[in-house]
């Protein structure tokens, strides 16, 4: 055996060593070879050749204690080999209160987590999720400080690579004083449905936008999977209707604002009426048709504006190019004047 030629050759070439030593390597090749013999082909690094069953598994499990560092090492190797089936003996495990095993059976569900394998790495997350939730105050923090290094290294990563390709990722806060992420998916994104599935890896996203940004159901898919985001821009997106109807179902306690893709360009202060406008974007449609700040929208087309919300609504109704006529009211520059009315005929531009 290959062991044992090289412990030979080692008693060949030495032969000025006195016979204590001379027991002691041979001592320590008997150890070797025992161990080989005892763990498997996973005491040298190598996969099991075929799938492991149950008795395997529990051979692996009970040497996650042995005393040997080699065996304790080969066996972590094993089971991590090994996938799904052995999810469930390791939980059981760690149950057991051996905190040498626990931290070895968490350290193999990290790896599994890790993995490309989309069923293993689900099936790891959630068991490491009930540790954490656990009684075991020295498990659950070993696995909520993994679960917590697995989600932020993610999170890091998916947002390095959304803004790589285009994607505003910023930090504030809502009107409701929640703090967390605004992501804004406008004319500078360049990625595509699969870039877009990482916004789910982000943490505590509260808003999302997309302005100009067309949407496949695919795509509406995937920002179903947003459970805590509180407010959906979908501007100009061509998203189809029954697939807004499945995006709201999945997200009951969201603001989803749906625009079809005109914009005019103003800003207003929301259900306060009536329709005051308090900006005017420079080179905006409403700029170019001689709105200014202070104006306040009556109609549209003929039909009554109560307030900026209905106003929104309205616009958002029509796509780029379109014209609408607005019905305005204009306070004049001296005090006591009478307020102007007067109509303009704006052409809608688009989000981008």
């Amino acid at each position: 055996m290959k062991n044992g030629y090289i412990f030979g050759m080692m008693a060949v070439r030495t032969p000025l060593l006195s016979r204590a030593w001379h027991c002691r390597l041979l001592a320590v090749a008997v150890i070797v070879l025992q161990t080989v013999a005892v763990t498997g082909p996973a005491a040298l690094g190598e996969e099991p050749a075929t799938p492991a069953d149950a008795t395997q598994i529990r051979g692996w499990i009970d040497q996650l204690a042995a005393e040997q560092f080699a065996q304790r090492e080969a066996a972590t190797r094993s089971l991590a080999a090994v996938g799904l089936p052995a999810i469930e003996p390791l939980r059981e495990a760690i149950g057991r209160g051996d905190l040498e095993v626990s931290s070895r059976a968490i350290e193999i569900l990290r790896e599994m987590l890790a993995g490309e394998e989309s069923d293993l790495a689900a099936t790891a997350e959630h068991t490491l999720e009930a540790l954490a939730e656990g009684s075991d105050a020295a498990v659950a923090g070993m696995a909520e400080a993994t679960l917590d290094f697995h989600t932020r290294g993610l999170a890091d990563a998916a947002r390095a690579r959304l803004e790589s390709l285009g994607a505003i990722i910023t930090e504030g806060f809502l009107p409701n004083g929640q703090r967390g992420l605004h992501a804004l998916f406008n004319a500078t994104w360049t990625g595509t449905t699969d870039d877009l599935r990482l916004i789910v890896r982000l943490r505590h996203v509260l808003h999302v936008g997309l302005h100009g940004v067309r949407l496949d159901d695919a795509s509406l898919a995937v920002l179903g999977r947003l459970r805590g985001v509180q407010q959906l821009q979908l501007y100009g997106t061509r998203a189809g209707d029954e697939a807004l109807a499945a995006l709201a179902e999945k997200l009951p306690n969201t603001k989803i604002d749906v625009r079809k893709g005109g914009k005019l360009g103003v800003a207003g202060q929301g259900l306060v009426g009536p329709c005051l406008i308090t900006h005017v974007q420079d080179e905006s449609a409403a700029a170019q048709a001689g709105i200014q700040m202070g104006d306040i929208v009556l109609q549209i087309d003929g039909q009554p504006v109560a307030n900026f919300e209905a106003l929104t609504d309205l616009v958002g109704r029509r796509g780029p190019g379109e014209k609408i006529e607005l019905d305005v009211e204009r306070v004049g520059a001296n005090p006591g004047a009478e307020p102007q009315r007067f109509k303009r005929t704006v052409e809608l531009g688009g989000w981008e």
